[in-house]
């Protein structure tokens, strides 16, 4: 090439990177492995790991915290180490029968509820499943209601009965080969059923007294609630959780579609019937003893899926703690922006999860 001396280099026009002459003869350069240093990289890839189960557990123990020392007194978890006996017994008396109990319950039914969606939403494969769906929620309503209007001897046992027998009755109608789909329908003729026959206990109530109360405790709350309650519905609730939380590899491996999951040895069926159990015993406990609150297990799973990559078994133990979170954090909210009457808990969560929903219906549409 005219203007180049034997010896020297000359980059080719256009930035191919090539060099001329080429790399041999008289001016040629060593190559790599004779001499020469391989180039270094230029570029570094920087992996971030984030993990929620610890941000949500510093955040339920902060909750938990403020939860022991909000309410209508103003004796904090600190007052139970005052030098004054009368104020450190009138401390451990409130806290412990009054703001612990309601604090148990409100992170187990949060916990309940956005475990079940999570397995409610792997299982159907539906980002708009949540324990309402199947008809938990509403039969175990109306095991409560039957057992507070006839007058039986436990309002929660009646609950917890009704989600047992709703998850009876999901399996029979389903039957023994049922798919997804039809697992579905069979939660929402139950659902409508459930709903049906709760509105028939309302007007048919011996008097407007009785069918204000019925109708007020459906409103969903974790006040006023005893070590009563927590006793009858932690050993149901606990129970479940461990079923659901066995559908990780299975909700894995469904994500991949029915032919694939069986296909790499998951028995649907099973794992059909453990989801349909385990949501029944958790939420039909919690229902029982704290009425209905909705959108918990909708929004929890759709909020924390992006944080777990998408991976359906972390998903479940996240979606526990997201849900005791933000139900403990609803309770709260509702104790502080309480004037005169407090504002129920299933109010306060449909007000938030119902536009949610709608948010999730347009988009899941391609609607901005």
């Amino acid at each position: 090439m005219k203007g180049t001396r034997l010896g020297e280099t000359k980059r080719l026009p256009g930035g191919s990177g090539g060099d001329y002459p080429p790399r041999w003869g008289p001016g040629a350069k060593p190559l790599v492995g004779l001499g020469a240093k391989p180039p270094r990289a230029t570029t570094k890839t920087k992996v971030t790991h984030y993990y929620p189960e610890l941000t949500l557990g510093l955040s339920l123990l902060i909750l938990a915290a403020l939860s022991l020392s909000i309410g209508a007194s103003r004796l904090t978890v600190w007052d139970l180490l005052s030098n004054d006996p009368s104020q450190q017994t009138l401390a451990a008396t409130i806290i412990g029968e009054i703001r612990l109990p309601r604090t148990l319950l409100a992170v187990l039914t949060g916990g309940s509820l956005g475990l079940s969606g999570a397995v409610l939403q792997g299982l159907l494969r539906n980002p708009l499943a949540d324990p309402g769906v199947i008809g938990i929620s509403a039969t175990a309503s109306l095991g409560a209601v039957l057992a507070f209007y006839f007058g039986l001897w436990s309002v929660a046992a009646g609950g917890i009965c009704g989600g047992l027998l709703a998850a009876l009755l999901l399996v029979t109608l389903a039957g023994r080969h049922a798919s997804t789909l039809t697992l579905l329908l069979a939660g929402v003729a139950l659902s409508s059923f459930a709903v049906a026959l709760t509105a028939l206990a309302l007007n048919l109530a011996p008097s407007p007294l009785a069918a204000y109360e019925i109708l007020f405790w459906l409103l969903g709350s974790v006040a006023d609630r005893a070590w009563e309650q927590v006793g009858t519905a932690a050993p149901f609730i606990l129970l479940g959780w461990l079923l659901l939380l066995r559908t990780g590899r299975g909700l894995s491996a469904l994500a991949l579609g029915e032919d694939v999951a069986q296909t790499l040895g998951i028995d649907l069926r099973r794992l059909r019937l453990t989801a349909v159990v385990g949501t029944a015993l958790c939420v039909g406990a919690s229902v029982a003893v704290t009425g209905s609150i909705g959108f918990v297990g909708l929004v929890v799973p759709h909020l924390l899926r992006p944080l777990v990559r998408h991976d359906a078994h972390r998903l479940l133990g996240v979606s526990t703690l997201g849900g005791a979170v933000l139900l403990l954090a609803a309770d709260l909210a509702v104790r502080l922006a309480a004037v005169g009457q407090e504002l129920k808990l299933g109010v306060a969560t449909a007000l938030v999860g119902a536009p949610f929903f709608l948010w999730q219906l347009l988009r899941m549409r391609g609607t901005p």
